[in-house]
This record gives C-alpha cells, structure tokens and sequence, in this order.
C-alpha cells in the first residue's frame, strides 16, 4: 500500500518546542535525553550539518507524550533534525490516526514514527518506533506471544518490556545508536 503525501501535513503539526512544551507526562524524562544529548561522533554531526545545504527534506513524527519509546527517542531525532535544519511538524497519534494506520508495526499504533519526505510531500523513508537492537525484541516477543488472550501474555510482556529498557541502557547511551541509524537512512536519499 502507498503512503498518502504529506504536504498538507506541512505547518500543520507541532514544532518540536512545542510538542515538549504541551507534554503533561513523561516530560522530565524527555527534558533530560534533549539536554543531555551529545555528538559522539564527529563525523555524525557533520553528516548532518551537511544537510543544511538541502531543502528538499521535510520530517513529520507521530508521537504521544504517554508513550515511553517517544520520550527516550524523540529527543534524540529532535536534536539531530536542530542539526540539519530540517523542517518538523509532530503529529500527535491520538489526533491523527489516519496517518498513524499507514504506519503500523506489526499491525499496531507504535510511536514514534520518524516520516522524511521531499519537498512534494512525498514519504521518502521512516524510521522507528525504536532503534533495532531494542525493536528486535518485540518482533520476537509477538511472534511468541500472537494471542494477546493467553493467562500469560502480560506477564510475558513485562519481561520483555523489562528486557527492552536493559536494551536502551542507562542515560544517553542509545542516543549514538539512534544517530548511526538516522544517518544510514539519510544517507540513502
């Protein structure tokens, strides 16, 4: 299926300052990650300076502020996006569930959804809800667990819930792995 274009989504969303000043949870968790957020990569940052010089890219993010892998993530996409002065509207989930169901993950409402489009409008690649290493357990965890019926799906998901905040360890340290993998995205385009 295609990915509706976006461009009437274009001014329409929040700025990322004020998708952070509208937050009512999890905002001290957020606030942090985007304070603490550091290049640890030279080449990283310069990567996405270098995309100052386009003006082809714009960036929509469906996010909700309850949700746990937007506030360690999105402070991290926030701050590389600050970085490559590409334009962002945030999109919030519960406001926009017709775009959120053209990017399900694995048939669910996860957020957040990093969408990069060019100037059209026109869905060039997205990233999320997670980085990977951490998505990787859910992927296993629902093929394991298809009958969010059964006695033990929730005590099956509170490990692997626990296994994932192992995985995005402690402080800043995914925010490298957040930034490895928008650029390898970016770098495509």
């Amino acid at each position: 299926m295609s990915k509706s274009n976006l461009k009437a989504r274009f001014g329409n969303g929040l700025s990322p300052q004020g998708f952070m000043d509208a937050m009512e949870k999890n905002k001290d968790v957020f606030a942090a990650g985007y304070r603490d957020f550091q290049w640890k990569n030279e080449e990283d940052r310069l990567f996405f300076e270098n995309l100052r010089e386009r003006t082809d890219l714009h960036c929509v993010i469906l996010a909700a502020d309850w949700c746990g892998d937007v506030a360690r993530n999105v402070p991290v996409v926030f701050r590389v996006l600050e970085t490559a002065d590409i334009p962002v509207d945030v999109m919030i989930l519960e406001e926009n569930f017709d775009l959120m169901d053209e990017y399900l993950t694995m048939g669910g409402r996860s957020v957040p959804i990093v969408i990069f489009a060019n100037a059209e409008g026109e869905p060039l690649l997205q990233w999320g809800p997670r980085p990977e290493k951490v998505q990787e357990l859910m992927r296993k965890f629902k093929a394991e667990n298809p009958d969010r019926e059964a006695a033990d799906y929730a005590d099956n998901m509170k490990v692997v819930r626990e296994q994932m905040m192992e995985r995005y360890g402690e402080g800043t340290s995914i925010h490298e792995v957040i930034v490895h993998e928008l650029r390898t995205l970016l770098a495509g385009v």
